[in-house]
């Protein structure tokens, strides 16, 4: 029997909103981590919270080097309006030889230059989640996630047609040419979906498509 890979340990830098927020949900799912924070003040309110809280200067490389950053496979930045200080500790962190970086970035220009210094990954959560409360906002969405450019996950109540039937008989497929992945019935749990599922009102789905026809399907909920 194959053992389950092993949990790894995560530097996370920054415990602004996003970082702390990141730093926390790690946590939660049995990673070790280490937080690093130039704020006295977000050092001293997560320290009980997260596997270890230090204070140090993160563009400094021998102040990583001796909270043990070098140690780790996997890091995140997470500074946020400080784009220097971003730039900056993404750099030492290559040079500590981290394999892994993701790098949280504000603009494009940000991402590109974080890109070029050596971060691994980059993302944008500001301009991700307004993408994605815009996608919400607009119809009966419960939960939209694009994957790429053209193709998404939308979290969508079922369209009226589809209720009292299974997926089968309507033939969600070749009337809306997404794919239903998952179902989860009115104060149930989600499964994943077959042609014999039977939808009911106030049932949720987990749809996939390209972003256009899941755009569509969610409309007719």
């Amino acid at each position: 029997m194959a053992k389950d890979k092993p949990v790894e340990p995560v530097l996370v830098i920054g415990l602004g909103r996003f970082g702390s927020a990141l730093a926390e949900t790690l946590a939660s799912m049995g990673h070790e981590v280490l937080a690093v924070d130039s704020s006295p003040g977000r050092v001293q309110q997560y320290a009980g919270r997260l596997t270890s809280v230090v204070e140090a200067d993160s563009t400094n490389e021998e102040a990583l080097r001796q909270v043990g950053a070098a140690d780790f496979r996997h890091a995140v930045v997470a500074i946020g309006a400080d784009v220097e200080a971003s730039i900056l500790t993404t750099a030492v962190l290559v040079d500590l030889g981290i394999e892994n970086i993701c790098a949280k970035a504000m603009t494009a220009a940000h991402g590109r230059i974080l890109e070029r210094v050596g971060a691994t990954k980059v993302v944008f959560p500001e301009h991700d989640m307004g993408e994605r409360v815009a996608h919400m906002v607009s119809g009966r969405m419960i939960d939209y996630l694009e994957l790429d450019d053209s193709y998404a996950l939308a979290e969508t109540p079922p369209p009226q047609g589809l209720v009292g039937k299974t997926m089968g008989e309507y033939g969600v497929r070749a009337r809306h040419d997404v794919t239903v992945v998952c179902h989860k019935p009115s104060g149930g749990s989600f499964s994943t979906a077959t042609a014999d599922t039977l939808v009911q009102a106030g049932d949720v789905l987990v749809v996939a498509g390209t972003c256009a026809a899941v755009e569509r399907f969610a409309r007719l909920a």
